[in-house]
Formats: structure tokens, C-alpha cells, sequence
């Protein structure tokens, strides 16, 4: 039984139990709801999560636990010979996985029976191009060993599921009687719900912190794995970026990360000024009118995909800037460069800077302003030295968290500033970044035990530091404006 089936199960005996409970709350005092402690529906709501909450819950458990059991029990049937030097028995696990998702797909498309499928070896003309076919790509040939453990994990994975399957319904329906059962006019069936919303609410609100600590385990981890193939110094302190996949690579750092800034650095250049400028204007110069009708239709920068951007500044920006700027100066004839996704990127972020400036200002008190009047200021000398110097920590604040996302940005990088790993300073020359290497090192079909492969993990880890660190600063700032003037 598919996990979806089985949720929607729980929670039609969850629906089945809120009718039960609330027709026998009503029933035990002779329809007269007077005489209950709380409302019917509570007595309704109090069975439906006895039924579906801890059935649930095992069912959640079961799903994060089953494959660490397997991988437990299925991993010693991979002997220490059919490890690859530099590799791990994570990542040969992780080859069986994908073997054992796709036998099936390939048990369909040759027409073996389950019986054939067992007996399958791994000696079978091309495995690997047949995983392949349907859509399993695999960074090495398929090993005897490597398909007996898939096999091994493909049946004890039916077999768990088949087992959580019975005892999160026998859960279910257990909880579901027990909570009818417990039906009584005195039973406090509110002070029960609303205890559940309440822990519901504290779980949803550290959903967030979770997913933090998730992403830095897994980034941590797979970056444990690169530093063991490779050199932690050559990483940080090299400054060449030339990974072959055959060996000998140099994965210096650097060059990626002097391209990420760059671009940033760029886009800043255009977004900011343009873009508190504009939130100047729509905060204190603007008519209502203009105001209702400008705002959104610069917002609609915010709604482009990034693809769209990145057609853009292949297509039209690169070509012009090569032609009127690059080749007459004699800086480069390339239409990808630092200078062109830098220009794309800042009409990107301007939204971003002057939505939440356009925020900040308006959130400065009027009595700041008033004051300023009433000293003879102009309306232009109050912006300058009353309203901005109000609003300076809120934008910047805002500038860092555009500053995030340009460092974040992907397609307009590698459609408008090329793909080249390379210190310079010339703007019109192609260069890369982080992300970019990230999506190039993990597409295609590489060996993932490879340092060449690891690396993105790695520079995810940088990138998230650098990012978070932004983030961090940008929050530290706008707390502080907005304690000083709440």
C-alpha cells in the first residue's frame, strides 16, 4: 500500500470519528447540548485526533527509520573489495537505491516476471545502459554484489511497507475506539483540542529551524566526504578552478568566489540606487494616485522568472554591451560577461530594494516630519536629513537581503556572464560563480564518489555560510531600526 492510500485512510477513519464522536456526545445527553461540558463538535474533533495523530506519527517514524535499518542490514552484503578506492559504502548505497528503484521499470520494459526478476544477474548485457533507459543513472558498471543488495532492498522495503501498513491501521482503529469510549457529557474536550492546536503551533514553528539544521547536516556531511579525497588547503588557498574527472583536478575556491562577488557587486550598483531612489519618490513625493498605480506595475519585475531575465540578457544586453562597449574600448568581443549578467541581475533585484525600502520610509512616524516643517524645512530637506537617516538601517538592511539573493541567482549567470572560472578585473569578460558550478558539477553522467562531483557539496556549504551570514546581518539591522522606532 502506497504511503499516500494509506494517509488518506487515517484520515477518512479520522472523518468517520469526528461524525462518531460527536453523534454519541449528543446522544449521551439526549441531544440536549446544554448538558455537555463542551460544544458537540469538540467531542468530534478530540476522537478524529485520537484516531489520526498517533497513527500518524508511527507512520512518520516508520518512513525515517525503514531506511536506516536497511541500509544497516543491506550494506554487509557489499564485500570491502567492491569498494572503489576514495569511495564509501554511503555512496555504493546509494547506488543500490537507484538500482532498486529502477528493476522494476526494467522488469516492465523487458517483460520479466517477478520470478525472472529475482534470478536476474548482474552479468546481463549492458545493466548499466538498461538502468539507464529508464531513467537510473549509475557513475559505474553494475557489480554481482551491488544487484543482490538491491534486490535485498527492494524486498525488505516491501516487506516494511507492507508492515506499516497494518500497524498504522490497527493504530488507527485502535484509537479510534479507545476515544469513543472515552465519550462522556463530562469530558473536557476542549481543553484537549485546543492542547492539540497549541503543540501543533509550536511544531509549525519550528519547522523552520529544522529545515536549517537539515540542510547544514546535509551539506556538512557530503563536504566530509570531498575533504577526504581532497586537500582542505588546496580548496581554500588555490586559486585555479580546473577539475578534469580523470584525476588530477585543482579545485581551488577562489576563482568561483571572485566571480559570485563580482556579479554581486554589479547588480548592487544598478538596484540600489535606482531602487531607494524610487521608494523615495513613491513614500514622500508620489500623489495616492501615482502612488497605487507605479508600485505595482514596478513589482511586476519580481513576478519574471529568472529565465526570462537570462534570455534577456543573452539576446539583447551581451550583444549590446559587446558591440558598443567591449569591442570599441578593446576590453573583449564576448557577449557573456561579468558586466552583462551584473546589469540583468540589478534590474532583478530592483523590486527587492524598493518594496521594502518603499516599507521602511513609510514606517518612519510623521511626528519626524512634522517637527522638521515646523523648523522651516523644506519637503526635500526633510527626505535628506530627517526621513533617510530615520530609514537608514531598514535599508540596509534591505540592500543586504537583495545582496543575498544576487549571490543566490543561477540562470542569469550562466546564460549572460558564460561559464570560465578566472580572477580578473575586467568586466567584459566571462567569468563564473558558485551556484553555477554546483548545477554543472552535479549534471550529467559522473561518477558521484568523484571529488569532481563532492566539490558541489562543498560549495554549497561556502555559499549557504556566506548567504546566512547576509541574512543574519540584515536581521541584526532592521531589529534594531524597528525597536528604535516601534
Amino acid at each position: 500500500m502506497s504511503v499516500g492510500l494509506l494517509s488518506l485512510i487515517v484520515l477518512g477513519l479520522a472523518v468517520l470519528g469526528f461524525i462518531l464522536g460527536r453523534q454519541r456526545a449528543l446522544a449521551a445527553v439526549k441531544g440536549d447540548p446544554r448538558d455537555l461540558h463542551s460544544l458537540p463538535a469538540y467531542y468530534g474533533y478530540s476522537v478524529a485526533l485520537f484516531t489520526a495523530v498517533p497513527a500518524l506519527l508511527v507512520l512518520a517514524v516508520w518512513l525515517f527509520v525503514q531506511p536506516i535499518l536497511l541500509q544497516s542490514s543491506v550494506s554487509a552484503l557489499i564485500p570491502a573489495s567492491d569498494i572503489a578506492e576514495g569511495a564509501s559504502i554511503d555512496l555504493v548505497m546509494s547506488d543500490v537505491r537507484r538500482i532498486a528503484d529502477g528493476l522494476d521499470a526494467v522488469a516492465a520494459k523487458a517483460g520479466l516476471s517477478p520470478a525472472a526478476l529475482e534470478a536476474m544477474r548482474a552479468d546481463m548485457t549492458d545493466m548499466r545502459g538498461r538502468l539507464a533507459e529508464v531513467g537510473v543513472a549509475l557513475g559505474a558498471d553494475v557489480k554481482p554484489s551491488a544487484l543482490e543488495a538491491a534486490k535485498a532492498w527492494r524486498n525488505g522495503e516491501a516487506t516494511g511497507r507492507l508492515a506499516m501498513s497494518g500497524v498504522v491501521l490497527v493504530l488507527a482503529l485502535i484509537g479510534l475506539a479507545i476515544a469513543l469510549l472515552r465519550v462522556k457529557p463530562e469530558e473536557r474536550a476542549r481543553n484537549i483540542v485546543e492542547e492539540f492546536v497549541k503543540v501543533l503551533l509550536i511544531g509549525c514553528s519550528l519547522i523552520a529551524v529544522a529545515t536549517t539544521f537539515g540542510i547544514v547536516f546535509s551539506l556538512v556531511f557530503e563536504s566530509w566526504h570531498f575533504f577526504k579525497l581532497y586537500s582542505f588547503k588546496d580548496f581554500f588557498f588555490s586559486a585555479t578552478w580546473n577539475p578534469q574527472f580523470r584525476g588530477g583536478s585543482s579545485l581551488g575556491l577562489w576563482p568561483l568566489v571572485w566571480g559570485t562577488l563580482y556579479v554581486s557587486f554589479i547588480a548592487l550598483l544598478v538596484a540600489v540606487p535606482v531602487g531607494v531612489m524610487a521608494a523615495i519618490y513613491l513614500s514622500e513625493y508620489a500623489s495616492p494616485r501615482m502612488r497605487t498605480v507605479a508600485k505595482p506595475l514596478l513589482e511586476v519585475l519580481a513576478g519574471i522568472p529568472s529565465i526570462v531575465y537570462g534570455l534577456f540578457a543573452l539576446v539583447t544586453v551581451g550583444p549590446l554591451l559587446r558591440d558598443y562597449f567591449a569591442m570599441p574600448l578593446g576590453l573583449g568581443d564576448s557577449s557573456s560577461s561579468v558586466m552583462t549578467a551584473g546589469l540583468v541581475m540589478g534590474l532583478m533585484l530592483i523590486p527587492y530594494v524598493s518594496s521594502l525600502s518603499d516599507d521602511i520610509i513609510n514606517a518612519v512616524p510623521q511626528s519626524l516630519r512634522d517637527g522638521s516643517f515646523g523648523l522651516g524645512a523644506t519637503q526635500s530637506e526633510t527626505v535628506k536629513q530627517v526621513v533617510i537617516p530615520a530609514a537608514l538601517p531598514g535599508i540596509v538592511g534591505a540592500i543586504l537581503l537583495a545582496a543575498s539573493r544576487a549571490i543566490g541567482e543561477t540562470m542569469i549567470v550562466v546564460m549572460g556572464a558564460g561559464a570560465a572560472a578566472q580572477l580578473s578585473l575586467n568586466p567584459f569578460e566571462a567569468m563564473t560563480t558558485v551556484t553555477v558550478k554546483i548545477v554543472s558539477q552535479l549534471t550529467g553522467d559522473t561518477e558521484f564518489a568523484s571529488p569532481e562531483t563532492l566539490v558541489a557539496f562543498a560549495l554549497g556549504l561556502t555559499l549557504f555560510c556566506l548567504t546566512l551570514g547576509l541574512n543574519v546581518l540584515a536581521l541584526v539591522i532592521v531589529r534594531k531600526y524597528r525597536e528604535q522606532y516601534e
